[in-house]
């Protein structure tokens, strides 16, 4: 028997919970899987694609401010091989409300483009397969 493959969830908190989880949604293609309200004072999102086994949760406990990203240097990076389809998913991480920012590590900006948040996070589309 085979077991199934573990699924990755990264969570982090918000002071922007619904904004955040709509750029997300719009900018990366997500479906919201899940959310919960004033769970032990948590709202939250959890958002990813169906068939992936990897998850994002963001949450936001209320009465706590959280406040920005604690660098430049956060970042979430997705590989893309087609170049139409990199192109494509760009133009809507920008339709989605996040700023294309230059990377905190010129590395990313050579084959790739990075785009912040509005919490400060960052997400790197590479156009090219991963390494690994």
């Amino acid at each position: 028997m085979i077991p199934k493959p573990a699924t990755l969830r990264i969570a982090r908190p918000t002071d922007n919970l619904q904004k955040i989880t709509q750029m997300y949604l719009n900018g990366l293609g997500f479906k919201l899987l899940g959310s919960f309200e004033n769970h032990n004072d948590f709202d939250g999102s959890i958002i990813g694609h169906e068939q992936h086994n990897y998850h994002l949760e963001f949450t936001h406990h209320r009465s706590t401010h959280v406040g920005r990203a604690p660098t430049k240097d956060n970042l979430l990076v997705f590989y893309f091989s087609d170049s139409d389809v990199w192109n494509a998913c760009c133009q809507q991480m920008i339709d989605a409300g996040f700023v294309q920012v230059e990377s905190y590590n010129s590395y990313w900006d050579l084959l790739g483009k990075t785009f912040e948040d509005v919490d400060g996070y960052r997400v790197v589309l590479q156009n090219r397969e991963s390494s690994v």
